[in-house]
C-alpha cells in the first residue's frame, strides 16, 4: 500500500472516529450543533471508504447512520427552555379536530375502547406494536440485505433519508404530540381540557416497574419530535420496500404499518395529522428517488473510487 492510499485510509478512519465521538460530546463541546451533526453524519461515509464493501460493512454503515440520527433527534432537546419556547401546540389540534369532525380522533378512540381501571389485551398488543417499532425498519433492511442484496443500497438510502429528513423537521418545527399538549395547563379544545392519556407510558410503568424510567431515558430524549411521525413514515417505507420483494413480505409490512398507525393515535403518541405528515414524507422520498438516482450514482462512484484507493487498488 502506497503513501497516498495510507493517507486516504487514515483520514477515513479519523472521520469515522470523529463521527462516533461527536454525539457523545455534543453537550460538552462549545461548537454549533450543525457542525457536530455534520461530523456525526460523516462517519458512515468514512467507513465506506475505509473498508471494502461486505455485508458486515453494510450493517456497520447503517449503525453509524442511526448513531448520527439519534443525536440529531435528541439534540434539539438539549436546551429544554429554548425548545419549550419554540414548540408548536395548536396547529395539530386544529387539524385533528377537523379530521375528527369536531373531536380529536385520539379522544374518540380512548373513550370508545380504553378502560380506566384495567389493561385489555388489545391495549397490550398495541403498546407492544409501538415498542417493537425500534427494530422494524432495520429488520426490513436486514431481510432485503439477506434475500435481495441487489436492492439493499437503494432501500437503505430511502429508509435513512426518511429518518434524516424527519430529524431536520424536528429541528425546524418542534411540534407537541397529544400527550404533551394535554400536560400543558391552559390548553383547551372545544371548551374542555385536552383529555388525552399517554397509555404507552402508563403501561410501561406497570410492565417494566422500576426499569421503565431508565429504559425510557435510553429510547426517549425529545418529547416534541412529533411532526412528521417517523414511526409511521419509516414503517410505511419498510412496507413499500418489502412489497417490492414479494407478496408475503409486503402483506406483513402492510399489516404491521396499519396496526401501528392505529396504535399511535389510540395510545396518545401522535395526532392523526402527524401520520399524514409521515406518509407524505415517505411518498416524497419515493418520488424523489428516481430523480436523485443519477446524482447518487455519481456520488457513489466517487466513494467507491476512494475506497479502491484506500485499499491500494489504484
Amino acid at each position: 500500500m502506497g503513501r497516498y492510499s495510507r493517507a486516504i485510509k487514515t483520514t477515513a478512519w479519523v472521520v469515522v472516529a470523529a463521527g462516533v465521538v461527536a454525539p457523545v460530546v455534543r453537550k460538552r463541546v462549545k461548537a454549533p450543533p450543525l457542525v457536530l451533526q455534520t461530523v456525526a453524519f460523516g462517519a458512515p461515509l468514512g467507513l465506506s471508504v475505509a473498508m471494502r464493501r461486505s455485508r458486515t460493512r453494510d450493517v456497520a454503515v447503517c449503525c453509524l447512520q442511526m448513531w448520527a440520527y439519534i443525536s440529531a433527534y435528541k439534540a434539539p432537546h438539549d436546551n429544554e427552555q429554548r425548545q419549550s419556547e419554540r414548540v408548536h401546540v395548536d396547529y395539530p389540534i386544529r387539524a385533528d379536530e377537523i379530521m375528527g369532525l369536531g373531536r380529536l380522533p385520539t379522544v374518540r378512540l380512548q373513550q370508545a375502547f380504553a378502560s380506566p381501571d384495567r389493561w385489555r389485551r388489545m391495549d397490550k398488543v398495541l403498546v407492544w406494536t409501538h415498542w417493537i417499532w425500534f427494530t422494524v425498519p432495520h429488520t426490513a433492511l436486514a431481510y432485503i440485505l439477506w434475500r435481495h442484496r441487489e436492492r439493499f443500497p437503494g432501500a437503505a438510502v430511502m429508509t435513512y433519508a426518511v429518518f434524516d429528513l424527519g430529524a431536520c423537521l424536528y429541528w425546524i418545527v418542534p411540534t407537541a404530540p397529544p400527550w404533551y399538549a394535554a400536560s400543558i395547563a391552559g390548553r383547551r379544545q372545544l371548551g374542555g381540557e385536552v383529555a388525552v392519556r399517554r397509555m404507552m407510558a402508563e403501561y410501561g410503568e406497570v410492565f417494566w416497574k422500576d426499569g421503565w424510567g431508565p429504559l425510557y431515558e435510553v429510547f426517549g430524549g425529545n418529547p416534541v419530535a412529533a411532526m412528521p411521525s417517523l414511526h409511521f413514515a419509516t414503517s410505511l417505507m419498510a412496507a413499500l420496500l418489502l412489497a417490492e420483494t414479494g407478496p408475503v413480505a409486503g402483506a406483513l409490512g402492510a399489516a404491521y404499518t396499519t396496526t401501528l398507525g392505529f396504535a399511535l393515535i389510540y395510545l396518545g403518541e401522535h395526532y392523526a395529522i402527524d401520520l399524514v405528515g409521515g406518509a407524505a414524507l415517505t411518498m416524497l422520498v419515493r418520488r424523489a428517488g428516481p430523480r436523485a438516482g443519477p446524482l447518487l450514482r455519481r456520488f457513489g462512484a466517487v466513494v467507491a473510487a476512494l475506497e479502491r484507493q484506500a485499499a491500494g487498488g489504484g
